[in-house]
């Protein structure tokens, strides 16, 4: 008897059978042929659809419970659509299969073409997809490659230390100086010639000899080992700037675009150097207590004095706080708010006119040559006690800031902070 496997089927009936009683699959295939012979005529018999091949096997999976008999019947075709869907229509007339009541009902005529192509279709993109993007990179792509690879061969060995660097050190007025062979592999790569490692934690002699006839740029990781690295070079060699990458990232994780915005940002070496003996200072400090404590004297109890000592009122005698208006308080918000990101102060006179913009890291020095004429600051920062300290000295009158770490009550001078504006 010829059949066709589901496989080959242009359609496939999905019916559900229910059963008041137990049956068997012989039973239920038997119904079948037994219950649909003579009512469709003979071209669609199905014991000769099925012997020649135009109906496939049929497929019944049932399980018994609590003594009814439930299940599923697949019958595979490839007949046409209306021929299938009379094949289909036609098993729900059974109803007996044994001696007991049954009823079956189709759910679905699916179209296994329809299947196929969905999965025709899926497949093709994967297909085309890996195509694109493993098989046949485009122009730009070989490009770049190429041109990679040519940068990365460019790295040589310079000097009597030999030393990982780029070709263009003896070319180049500016040199910009890295931690390891690593970092110049990159800055190769982004098309970066003029760089030199300094591959260790010592500061090499060439590296020395080279800041005296070059200009020099430190481009460090954003870390602890970066700073360290920074301040060896500035004790023995004459460095022009610094540039640090962003914090916690190195210098051979960087994309073109972070490299140069970090190379732009590269800061003054003096500037550091003056921010260098503050953070020595604050660690000596740490490291060091703030007083020796004296031995302990006895003193006799008829002489002790259990008396609390007054504490004098703090600035007695002191100038009264200047408390600012609402359109002072107007005007400082709109100052501070276009400082946002800037890194940069306003020196503003009694009539708020700015007198000038200054760095952050200029302001006390700033202040200290001026030191009259001014009546308040605005600036991108936080408030710390030192330029408290000089802005009491020079009679200012107003600190406006994001944030500050000095209480506004231990000071005479108005504090005011994003908060308060």
């Amino acid at each position: 008897m010829g059949k066709i496997a589901p496989v080959s089927s242009k359609y496939i009936i999905h019916a559900t059978i229910d059963i008041e009683g137990v049956v068997d699959k012989p039973d239920v295939i038997g119904a079948i042929f037994g219950q649909t012979e003579g009512l469709l005529g003979a071209d669609l018999e199905l014991r000769e659809l099925q012997r020649s091949g135009r109906i496939g096997r049929i497929e019944v999976d049932i399980a018994t419970r609590s003594g009814k008999t439930q299940g599923a019947i697949t019958i595979p075709s490839s007949l046409d659509k209306s021929e299938t869907a009379i094949v289909g229509a036609a098993l729900e007339i059974i109803q007996r299969i044994g001696p007991c009541n049954a009823k079956i009902k189709i759910e679905n005529i699916e179209d296994v073409r329809v299947s196929k192509r969905k999965f025709v279709i899926g497949r093709a993109k994967e297909l085309l997809k890996n195509l694109m993007d493993n098989v046949i990179p485009d122009s730009q792509g070989i490009t770049d490659e190429v041109a990679s690879s040519v940068r990365v061969m460019e790295i040589r060995e310079y000097g009597k230390d030999r030393l990982p660097a780029g070709p263009s050190i003896d070319d180049s007025d500016e040199i910009i100086v890295v931690e390891g062979r690593a970092d110049v592999l990159n800055m190769l790569k982004h098309g970066i010639k003029n760089t030199i490692a300094m591959n260790g934690t010592y500061v090499p002699q060439t590296i020395i000899e080279l800041s005296k006839k070059k200009t020099i740029t430190v481009f460090v990781d954003g870390d602890r080992g970066g700073d360290l690295m920074v301040r060896d070079l500035l004790n023995v060699a004459d460095i022009d700037f610094v540039s640090k990458a962003s914090l916690g990232m190195e210098v051979e994780e960087l994309a073109k675009k972070e490299i140069h915005k970090a190379l732009r940002a590269r800061v003054a070496a003096e500037q550091v150097k003056m921010e260098i003996p503050k953070d020595n200072g604050k660690e000596e400090q740490e490291r060091k207590p703030a007083f020796s404590r004296p031995s302990p004297r006895f003193i006799p109890r008829e002489k002790r004095n259990y008396a609390r000592p007054q504490r004098p009122a703090y600035n007695a005698g002191a100038a009264k706080k200047a408390v600012p208006t609402e359109s002072e308080k107007q005007k400082f918000s709109t100052m501070l708010e276009g400082l946002i990101g800037t890194r940069g102060a306003y020196i503003l006179d009694d009539k708020l006119n700015i007198l000038g913009k200054v760095p952050i890291t200029e302001l006390a020095t700033t202040v200290k040559s001026l030191s009259s004429g001014i009546h308040a600051i605005v600036f991108d920062g936080i408030i710390e006690k030192i330029l408290v300290e000089i802005a009491e000295r020079s009679n200012i009158k107003y600190l406006v800031a994001m944030d500050t770490k000095v209480k506004p009550e231990t000071t005479n001078i108005s504090i005011l902070t994003n908060k308060d504006l």
